[in-house]
């Protein structure tokens, strides 16, 4: 069948709530070329929202996956364990950042490890209280969906949701909550946890708070070197437990097995999926032994977390991370990506900001850069002709007027040159703006 006839096909059995952003359906994938069932290749710059780390079949990947194929494909962990398990949680309790022993079992989705983190810091504290960010996105769930911050299109008719929980604005230094200008500031927004304890809920009563190191939905937005210390301290001085979400900045993303590690912070508990499993569904809690040991036996659980065949594709992950070196190859990928679109920020106004850290890379557009008012309909349109020229792509941010890119850490340097050439062709046709001709561009971190 060709896309046309799987798109009618989808129409007349899958309901309208489930994401459709082009009507492109794959045949293969290999590294980082996806290739439709009409024959068309296209560039991921997606990776299946930061889940192909690896790139798609990696051999190591499939090796692995077809060995485990061949001897079982589930017990169900509760009931009779197997080694794969222990060694994927031995790896991650290994590289979490922290020096203290830490404790890892294993879920389904990013979902549902962020609602186990939840449950563990609400059972080790004896408190209710949860405080999460403005522009974060947790998953869909009804706890992760109160956790989440974007109305539109997650939250939408979904009401009520969990009780007890409580927001503060993140360090979004484009658009800074305060008004202020970093580093003149002094990372004046961090106070703003402690301010919510004066305004809005008791610190007694406050069993976590949640943060993603780099809000991933909300449009990459890298906050300070200084603010997440700053959170941890605060954290800390009421004894409230510090939760990361690693699930899209984790597995070598930004440069480092985890994202905190650039922040020189060590979370109490911390969340992984997406990358963990090269495609398999797979998501982890590791936290703190004490905390997470706290827990009474079978407390928590689920039937199909930690699959066998996720598991020894989780090792293979590693494995193929260490030994390709890319943690060293993430920011090379970034800063390709970024330097392309500062080059860019100087022949287009429409590129208000340029940010990321490590492959994590994003643009956001503005129609005019003075006031920053967002270009929601221009990043639609690029982004639907990034899909027609070729490239696979991904929005973001709480205005949908952000792009970003997440490319396979494996991408060879032809192709992720190729479809960088792609994305500023597009960027030229969607603009309809003579290059050069614009004003000089601002900075973007």
């Amino acid at each position: 069948m060709d896309n046309a006839e799987l798109t009618a096909l989808r129409a007349s059995n899958i309901p309208r709530g489930v994401p459709a952003t082009a009507p492109v359906y794959v045949a293969k994938a290999r590294n980082a070329v996806v290739t439709d069932v009409e024959g068309r290749e296209y560039i991921d710059f997606a990776a299946g929202i930061g889940v192909m780390n690896v790139g798609h079949c990696h051999p190591k990947v499939v090796a692995a996956v077809q060995a485990q194929a061949e001897l079982y494909s589930h017990t169900c962990f509760g009931l009779v364990g197997y080694e794969s398990y222990l060694r994927l949680a031995e790896r991650l309790n290994k590289h979490a950042p922290g020096r203290f022993a830490k404790r890892t079992f294993f879920l389904n989705s990013g979902a549902e490890a962020v609602e186990n983190a939840i449950k563990i810091a609400r059972y080790a504290t004896g408190r209710k209280s949860i405080v999460a960010f403005e522009d974060a996105f947790h998953g869909r769930t009804y706890m992760t969906l109160s956790l989440t911050s974007q109305v539109s299109p997650y939250k939408v008719g979904f009401g009520p949701y969990a009780s007890d929980i409580y927001r503060i604005p993140y360090a979004y230094c484009y658009r800074c909550p305060l008004g202020l200008s970093y580093p003149s500031c002094g990372c004046e927004c961090a106070q703003l946890l402690q301010n919510a304890f004066e305004k809005h809920v008791n610190a007694d009563d406050v069993a976590a708070v949640i943060a993603e190191p780099v809000l991933g939905e909300g449009g990459f937005i890298v906050p300070p070197p200084e603010y997440l210390g700053k959170i941890k301290k605060i954290c800390e001085e009421h004894g409230i437990l510090l939760i990361a979400d690693e699930i899209q900045t984790g597995m070598g993303r930004t440069g480092k097995w985890f994202a905190m590690e650039h922040w020189g912070v060590a979370p109490d508990l911390m969340t992984t999926a997406k990358a963990l499993g090269a495609g398999f569904p797979i998501a982890g809690v590791t936290g703190r032994q004490e905390i997470m040991d706290k827990v009474h036996p079978s407390g928590v659980g689920t039937t199909f977390g930690g699959n066998p065949t996720a598991c020894r594709a989780g090792l293979a992950t590693f494995e193929i991370i260490e030994s390709e070196d890319l943690l060293e190859r993430a920011p090379v990928i970034g800063d390709l990506i970024r330097d392309r679109f500062r080059t860019l920020q100087t022949k287009y106004p429409v590129i208000g900001d340029v940010r990321g850290i490590g492959a994590m890379a994003a643009v956001e557009l503005v129609e005019d850069r003075e006031t920053k008012k967002p270009a929601g309909d221009l990043a639609k349109t690029f982004r639907a002709k990034l899909y027609e020229n070729g490239v696979i792509n991904v929005g973001a941010g709480t205005y949908h007027n952000v792009v970003r890119f997440l490319v396979p850490l494996t991408i060879e340097d032809s192709t992720l040159a190729r479809g960088l050439d792609i994305v500023e062709e597009t960027l030229a046709q969607v603009c309809a703006v003579t290059p050069g001709t614009a004003a000089t561009a601002p900075g973007g971190r």
